[in-house]
């Protein structure tokens, strides 16, 4: 089945929703640029909102500024990679404009990493200055590498209202464990939040680097479709379309009007561009936090309300039993955007009657910088899937052995995709990058799909999870839909195991509801009767939590390693 390209027809596809056109016009803009006409548009508008304290997009033009000042006299320049290793919080915002206002490389590291992953990736991408939570900073500070290391260390309690850093000096017990939370004390680097602050005499700014859309903005670390670690490079131009294909995407947005929840982490591609970047180009107020409370989000709602709201289903299933036990007003959250694993008909039901407004499933990948399909924010959305391409994205399935032959509707393929938010390539990886990156600009997901005749993507499953099993192929999400389809599991994650003769076996970890404690034999016997009986699992591991990434989604590589080592 053929394609048709995005710019060659303006006219949105059937099933979007009114008012999202075909395709976006991008800026050929950086994203410092997008920030400048932020503060120029909105001064006095908060653009932060750290448990209270707000800071308005003046203010952080101000403290971007002296943070560059402060990176500049470190030596940080156009093209410099800088690492940032840190949870959400506004020192991240700050730190991530003012690398690319002098023209930097952001590299976004998970804050709790354990040191041989950050010994990988720190020497894999040579930054130079680090700045880092200063929970995580003697972590960094060990690490082995070949060239100096410049260390800023943050702490992000020195963010909060008063009251609040008060409050963490008072000798009880829930101050302590705030305060051990939040912060420590390291024995190596230089303090950030002193380095940035104004005062008379310091360094000022330089003046900001006019960074190329071509250029490289950001090192993103993903498993790609191999599962091992790997830095995609996005550009401005990558992320700059993705927002507005974003923006595109939700046209009832107000520019100027919205709040923004950044649950989801910063350093992660979902939240970096649904929250930061789309709280800027929208000049909302980003209320922020450093992991995912139920108790401290539903105390912002009460303070600030929240109008937009991305997520993962966890996040909507806690917050909706939550917000309904307690009797908290969810009515302000006209728009709901959830990805990252499959979105629970039921659950959407729930959330969009306690809400009012709606939430729909989506589709990315970090190297789309990351969103690449959506469900439209209309009637037309179809919960289990995930929705239709974005503007001025195309995409096609096809054979996984022939990437250049189609596959029809309703048939299974690959998902390849190109638009002007396919990234660049992996860092440094010529070789991984001609793996997923064809010549004509199509990126290969690694992800099996299927497209109805109307052009509504379900996902099937990835490539790298496909088990071959007696020479079948059984799909992992499958045989978990059939286990959590069993009144006592809560959740489950099925494997391949090599077996015999280059077979391999279905393995599966479950965990039960609260309570519960169904029997191997009772699950796979319900298995059983909904697929067919190669693909039930040939061994069942009840477990108390399945290994999750800081956006929720199952690491299937640690479950394999847990059943493994069995």
């Amino acid at each position: 089945m053929g394609t048709q390209r995005p710019d060659d027809d303006v006219s949105a596809p059937a099933g979007y929703a009114p008012g999202v056109p075909g395709r976006v016009e991008v800026p050929d803009v950086s994203l410092t640029t997008v920030l400048h006409d932020a503060i120029g548009a909105h001064p006095d508008r908060p653009a932060l909102d750290w448990y209270g304290a707000t800071t308005t997009y003046a203010e952080l033009g101000e403290q971007v500024r002296a943070a560059a000042a402060a990176l500049a006299a470190a030596g940080v320049g156009a093209g410099d990679r800088v690492a940032l290793v840190m949870p959400s919080c506004p020192q991240a915002v700050v730190a991530f404009y003012a690398v690319l206002e002098l023209g930097g490389v952001v590299v976004e590291q998970n804050p709790l990493s354990p040191r041989d992953e950050l010994q990988r990736s720190f020497t894999d991408h040579g930054a130079r200055v680090a700045v880092v939570w200063d929970k995580s900073a003697d972590t960094v500070a060990g690490l082995r590498l070949e060239h100096e290391l410049t260390l800023f260390t943050v702490d992000i309690s020195r963010a909060l209202p008063l009251t609040k850093r008060l409050a963490l000096r008072l000798p009880i017990r829930k101050a302590r464990e705030t305060r051990a939370a939040m912060t420590s004390r390291p024995s190596a680097g230089r303090s950030w939040d002193d380095a940035v602050r104004p005062r008379r005499g310091a360094a000022t700014a330089p003046r900001p680097h006019v960074a190329d859309p071509a250029d490289v903005a950001l090192l993103q670390y993903t498993g790609g479709t191999t599962g091992a670690p790997k830095a995609a490079m996005l550009t401005h131009r990558n992320l700059v379309a993705n927002v507005a294909q974003s923006r595109a995407w939700v046209p009832d947005l107000q520019d100027g009007r919205e709040v923004l929840y950044g649950i989801l982490p910063l350093f992660h591609a979902y939240g970096m561009l649904l929250c930061l970047l789309m709280s800027v180009r929208l000049g909302a107020c980003l209320v922020l936090f450093p992991r995912f409370d139920v108790d401290q989000v539903l105390e912002a709602m009460e303070r600030r309300p929240a109008t937009f709201l991305p997520g993962v289903p966890p996040i909507y299933a806690r917050l909706a039993d939550a917000a309904e036990e307690r009797g908290i007003d969810l009515t302000s959250v006209r728009f709901a955007i959830s990805g990252a694993m499959p979105l629970p008909a039921e659950l959407v039901e729930r959330w969009e009657r306690l809400t009012g407004g709606v939430l729909v499933e989506g589709y990315g990948m970090t190297e789309t910088s990351p969103i690449a399909l959506g469900n439209p924010l209309a009637p037309t959305r179809r919960p289990g899937s995930v929705g239709l391409p974005f503007p001025s994205t195309e995409i096609r399935v096809v054979d996984p052995d022939e990437p250049s032959v189609d596959r029809p509707p309703g048939e299974p393929g690959e998902l390849l995709i190109r638009g002007p938010q396919v990234f660049e390539g992996y860092w440094q990886q010529p070789e991984e990058t001609a793996k997923v990156l064809l010549a004509d600009g199509w990126l290969r997901t690694g992800d099996i799909v299927e497209r109805s005749d109307d052009g509504f993507v379900t996902i099937v499953d990835r490539i790298k999870d496909l088990i071959i099993s007696g020479g079948f192929n059984v799909y992992p999400s499958e045989v978990e839909e059939a286990l959590c389809s069993h009144p006592l599991v809560a959740h489950a994650a099925v494997v391949g195991l090599p077996g015999k003769d280059g077979s391999e076996d279905v393995m599966a970890a479950v965990v039960p509801v609260e309570g519960e404690a169904p029997t191997e034999d009772e699950l796979r016997r319900h298995v059983r009767e909904r697929i067919a009986a190669y693909k039930a699992p040939r061994r069942i591991r009840i477990v108390d939590a399945l290994p999750l990434s800081p956006v929720g989604k199952v690491l299937r590589r640690e479950v394999r390693e847990l059943l493994q080592a069995e």
